[in-house]
């Protein structure tokens, strides 16, 4: 049931506003930061209910600039508003930094740009730092790299980014919490016609029909942003919840499967849109041979890929791109995301993990394919 979507989810990404997070640029808005930090700890404690993994992608750098500055509009020179960045974030990550700790939890800053999950390699290493923090029960507290990139910085407000970390982590659920109840079918403040959306498939193109505008002066969001945005995250099993983020316990009353918002469901399960994106990846640049035992252990168990089972290594890879595995008959069995390039990889086949630091200067994963990155093709 669609209910159930965000009760069931064990991995949450979170995205609030440049709006919500300065109460419409007057300043870091501490009440809302204080409230959505109590939450996001009821969350990650479990209290009520079951543990969650929560990851925060908050706007409001530029905002909290401006207004450190004493800007009144939002400036349109790249410098400039890469300048606010820079100093609206020291006040938005200490902000974030003391409200969370106050609830006894963990947190972590992380800038992130488009590029940096673009490619693959930074791909790799995003996502491991991410599930990493995770797993300590920290809280990533994302934002864009704004003093560093220029397309970005013009559009978004952080919508796309936050599909992007969905897509990266493989979440459950992106919550976009925002200054409207959520969607509607026209712009309510001129057409008293307008009906709200309470449930639609995310990807379904009448969606960006029905949203227009350009967003607040705040930011530089808008309803067709976060549509785009989960059509975007439901591209790896993501379904996306839009709602205000001033409604009371709103992350609680998600949680518990209660219907706020508009949900824009995904149409395929996250396994299975990861699957079908390594079956369908055709750039492969090489693959690695494997015995007998680890053709078992991989067809059988669902175990990572470790270099110990692996005999040799053919073509020419970079940490991050796509591999194949093929058995002793050379039959290909599992695609996945390299740990290794193919030179280190060479040097670890049929070698243990402690002998890896000696090998290549530096410890790294144990495997050569991490199993939450591989996908069986073969039987």
């Amino acid at each position: 049931m669609a209910s159930n979507v965000l009760r069931d989810a064990r991995r949450i990404v979170v995205k609030v506003g440049s709006s919500l997070v300065t109460n419409e640029g007057k300043g870091l808005d501490e009440g809302a930061i204080t409230e959505w930090s109590r939450q996001l700890a009821a969350l990650v404690h479990g209290e009520g209910g079951a543990k969650r993994e929560v990851i925060m992608v908050s706007s409001g750098a530029v905002a909290e600039g401006m207004k450190r500055l004493g800007w009144s509009q939002r400036p349109k020179e790249i410098h400039e508003l890469q300048a606010a960045a820079a100093v609206g974030q020291m006040g938005l990550v200490q902000m974030y930094e003391t409200k969370l700790r106050e609830q006894n939890l963990g947190s972590a800053q992380v800038l992130l740009t488009h590029a940096d999950l673009a490619d693959r390699e930074r791909y790799l290493n995003a996502r491991v730092t991410l599930l990493t923090l995770l797993q300590l029960g920290v809280v990533p507290v994302i934002n864009e790299n704004d003093t560093v990139v220029n397309d970005e910085i013009k559009f978004g407000d952080n919508d796309t980014l936050g599909a992007l970390v969905a897509n990266l982590v493989e979440a459950d659920a992106l919550v976009i919490l925002t200054d409207q109840k959520g969607l509607y079918t026209a712009d309510p403040r001129k057409n008293p016609d307008a009906e709200f959306v309470h449930e639609a498939q995310a990807g379904d193109l009448k969606l960006e029909a029905m949203a227009g505008g350009a967003g607040s002066g705040i930011g530089k969001g808008g309803m067709l942003t976060k549509i785009l945005a989960a059509k975007r995250a439901a591209g790896s099993g993501a379904s996306t919840v839009i709602a205000w983020g001033r409604e009371q316990n709103v992350l609680l009353r998600l949680a518990e499967g209660e219907a706020i918002g508009t949900l824009l469901l995904a149409a395929t399960h996250k396994n299975q849109a990861r699957k079908q994106w390594m079956m369908d990846h055709l750039q492969m640049h090489g693959y690695v041979s494997v015995d007998a035992g680890a053709a078992q252990k991989l067809r059988s168990a669902g175990k990572s890929l470790l270099p110990i089972g692996m005999v040799s290594v053919h073509g020419e890879f970079s940490r991050g791109e796509v591999i194949g595995v093929r058995d002793p008959e050379g039959s290909e069995l599992a695609r996945g995301l390299a740990n290794y390039s193919s030179a280190e990889a060479r040097r670890l086949c049929r070698k243990p993990s402690a002998e890896f630091e000696q090998l290549l200067g530096y410890t790294g994963e144990p495997e050569m394919l991490h199993r939450d990155n591989m996908v069986l093709t073969g039987h």
